[in-house]
């Protein structure tokens, strides 16, 4: 997708308190290509900016479908104080709508993390709580300093039921490249009920996040920035419906 492909939602921080766009100056993930997307945050701040295809049928979706990217969170003026995410099933054209949100966690080291909330909110680093306080859903074992590129991706799968079934998964960039990726479900993140189900449910019955499933919506990425000087990256963004 071309840059004017993407909208930047609605609440997002904006020009003097960061920057974003695409830059060469900085390290491709394993295979990628001639630029990555970025986000620098210039003054002390405390918001979010997220962008979404505009394109038909994606803004939004009429049911799931699937987030992946490279992501990363760069060397920055602190380890703490911002969160690269993916996001899918977001309701409205803002940062302060509620969705579901796969990224780089807001700690240090910090974790692989899927949570249900407002965009807004950004990824706490948090233990698995889905029903209450930060609703992380799932966590990954491993924690990771920054620098470091993680190729994810982020399913939503609307069942016949109401159910949503939500699975994670990652590809390593040390032995596939970005356009090649080989998908394996993140250690931690296989989900309460496996191995019968991989990923998390979040039923039509809102007993395990306590609230409703989310069963449509746009999809697209954001950063969440509490500080000056605070760096993440993307790259070979994807965005697929379900049908």
């Amino acid at each position: 997708m071309a840059q004017s492909n993407w909208t930047v939602l609605s609440g997002s921080l904006s020009s003097p308190q960061i920057e974003h766009g695409v830059t060469a100056g900085v390290a491709k993930p394993n295979g990628g290509g001639n630029n990555v997307y970025g986000v620098n945050s210039l003054e002390i701040v405390d918001g979010c900016i997220g962008l979404i295809p505009n394109l038909a049928n994606f803004a939004p979706m009429a049911k799931g479908g699937t987030i992946q990217a490279a992501v990363k969170r760069g060397v920055s003026g602190g380890p703490t104080g911002f969160a690269p995410m993916l996001f899918i099933g977001l309701g409205t054209a803002s940062v302060s709508g509620a969705c579901y949100i796969l990224g780089l966690s807001d700690g240090n080291p910090y974790h692989i993390e899927l949570r249900k909330g407002l965009l807004s909110g950004g990824l706490p680093d948090a233990g698995v709580n889905p029903a209450s306080g930060s609703h992380i859903l799932m966590r990954s074992i491993a924690a990771f300093d920054p620098d470091q590129w993680h190729h994810l991706r982020l399913d939503m799968i609307l069942e016949g039921t109401g159910d949503v079934l939500l699975q994670c998964f990652q590809s390593d960039l040390g032995s596939h490249l970005v356009t090649a990726p080989v998908w394996v479900t993140i250690p931690g993140m296989e989900g309460p009920q496996a191995p019968a189900i991989n990923g998390f449910i979040d039923d039509a019955l809102a007993i395990n996040t306590g609230s409703a499933p989310l069963t449509s919506g746009r999809a697209g990425i954001a950063v969440r920035l509490e500080d000056v000087t605070r760096r993440a990256f993307f790259d070979h963004v994807e965005v697929h419906r379900q049908l």
